[in-house]
């Protein structure tokens, strides 16, 4: 891409940006069309004055806490396995016109999952945990690695049974992935990555399963036979392996449909402007621990949940640059007239980073369009403009002219031509990055009764699920000792919040490279 005219700020001058409310009028990305029916539901003409428990956010984290909550499943989740015991498909819901005894009241800023959830690129349910376990294990030792990679595996499946057995309208597929990768460096680092995984989890470890294809046979099996956008690289080799996608949108919907049917107090375009602590006995005879200041007035509750993602920092000040804003980009794309049908879902990785693709699902109301988003990496100064960066409801230019030209770029040959326009929508949707690439869940330290779930990276769609069932058991009194399948460095802590500088989203630099190679493996035992 071509350089700015002016200098870029820094990444971490962009993480200091103060972080503003969600944007009143942000785009519209394809999966919002038509809008649910829940869009801009108010369970209550006014808000309730006292709820047991606020939740902050309806993305997928707000809403799996909700329903956890009213489905009472902590306890199930004290025992949880990361061997997914799918449901029975098919399986009614139980209870579902019961009101809960406690109150429990999700605030939405917007319409109901308008935030990061509702505008991403496919509902990527894709861990590409090798491109980040030999830093986990440099980081925080083989173990912890170990049990972040069969998380997210974990993640994936039990959000595709969720939907199964729910019948949710959501589009999920349990379908292979492949990264494409245009970089020696870049493929070679995986290989070790990969390697690294087989040592420490063991080959026949599911979270280890991982095929390698090298050049030819991997432009030939995933039709990649163009080049990079810029520079034209072929494509040096591939990694496949299981993953899937989802209409996020729908799923979230659908749980929030569910959810409000069990008595959930939902309220939409009801911006949360500021949190007040009750600082001992008030006089109101209630046990509040929190006053949710709203632009429609106030709700008093024992325990509040800030499921905001990259906005969280505008309610809690002390997360400002430990969880940032990030923009990203997507274009949804009619795709060439040779085209086969797609068997997995796609990235694209280059040194500075990484595109990621889906072809959307036969049953979709457009089959085999193309949801392609990325081109941070293109950007000046490795995308600082985007960090901090808060409105979605405009689009980068030169990441729109990039987006544009990718797909044609990669599959060359196999692309064939347009037939009529070929994007079909564009989109912008803000993210939460971290500042040691992991998100915060938990309850926050020295604040008693305030939750936290956020930052995820743009990787919510294999981390929000499990995240929100260990959250949901905590809060209702359950020990951490009892989950011990959950990682302990995503937990909340007084050291996380103190310490390290933003540097950016973690997950742009390669798979592994010589210095987490050796610490990793001082760390194995």
């Amino acid at each position: 891409m071509p350089s700015s005219t002016s200098t870029p700020e820094s990444i971490p001058t962009r993480a200091q940006t103060p972080v503003t409310l969600p944007v009143p009028n942000p785009t519209t990305s394809s999966w919002q069309s038509p809008p649910s029916h829940l869009s801009s539901h108010r369970s209550t003409p006014a808000l309730p004055a006292i709820a047991d428990t606020v939740i902050i956010g309806s993305g997928i984290s707000g809403a799996m806490v909700a329903w956890n909550l009213l489905s009472e499943t902590a306890d199930a989740a004290a025992t949880s396995t990361l061997e997914e015991e799918e449901e029975e498909e098919g399986e009614e819901e139980e209870g579902a016109d019961n009101r809960p005894q406690k109150q429990i009241v999700l605030l939405e800023a917007r319409a109901a999952c308008s935030g990061a959830t509702g505008r991403n690129a496919g509902g990527h349910t894709k861990a590409a945990s090798y491109r980040s376990f030999a830093s986990h294990a440099s980081h925080h030792g083989a173990r912890i690695a170990a049990q972040i990679a069969r998380l997210e595996l974990s993640n994936i499946r039990a959000t595709h049974a969720f939907a199964r057995a729910r019948g949710l309208d959501c589009e999920a597929a349990s379908r292979r992935t492949v990264d494409v990768v245009y970089s020696r460096e870049a493929f070679e680092a995986g290989k070790a990555a990969i390697g690294l995984m087989r040592e420490v989890l063991g080959t026949e470890d599911p979270a280890a399963e991982y095929i390698v294809y090298e050049g030819e046979e991997a432009r030939e099996r995933f039709f990649v036979k163009g080049g990079a956008v810029e520079g034209g690289e072929r494509c040096v080799g591939a990694f496949e392996y299981e993953a899937g996608s989802v209409n996020a949108y729908g799923f979230v919907t659908g749980v929030l449909d569910m959810c409000v049917r069990r008595g959930l107090n939902l309220q939409t375009w009801t911006p949360v402007v500021g949190l007040e602590g009750v600082e001992g006995e008030d006089g109101d005879g209630d046990d509040a621990r929190w006053v949710v200041r709203t632009e429609r007035g106030c709700v008093r509750a024992r325990d509040v949940v800030l499921a905001t993602n990259g906005y969280t920092a505008r309610l809690l000040p002390e997360l400002q640059a430990r969880v940032v804003p990030l923009r990203g980009q997507i274009t949804a794309q009619r795709p060439g007239n040779k085209l086969p049908v797609l068997p997995t879902t796609y990235s694209f990785i280059y040194d500075e980073g990484y595109e990621y693709m889906i072809s959307r699902p036969a049953n979709s109301p457009f089959p085999n369009d193309i949801v392609i988003g990325g081109g941070l990496g293109k950007l000046p100064n490795a995308g600082a403009c985007e960090y901090g960066e808060t409105d979605d409801g405009s689009l980068n230019e030169e990441v729109r002219r990039y987006l544009g030209k990718t797909t044609k770029s990669y599959f060359g040959e196999c692309w064939g031509e347009d037939e009529g326009e070929m994007v079909r929508q564009e989109w912008t949707g803000v993210m939460g990055a971290t500042v040691d690439g992991l998100p915060f869940v938990g309850p926050f330290p020295e604040k008693p009764g305030l939750w936290v779930s956020a930052g995820f990276n743009g990787h919510g769609m294999v981390l929000c699920l499990k995240c929100a069932e260990a959250l949901t058991h905590v809060l209702l009194g359950g020990s951490k000792k009892d989950i011990d399948w959950f990682p302990d460095p995503f937990w909340v802590s007084v050291d996380r919040i103190k310490h390290g500088d933003f540097e950016g989203r973690r997950d742009l630099k390669p798979a592994a490279n010589a210095e987490n190679l050796v610490s990793a493996k001082l760390h194995k035992i």
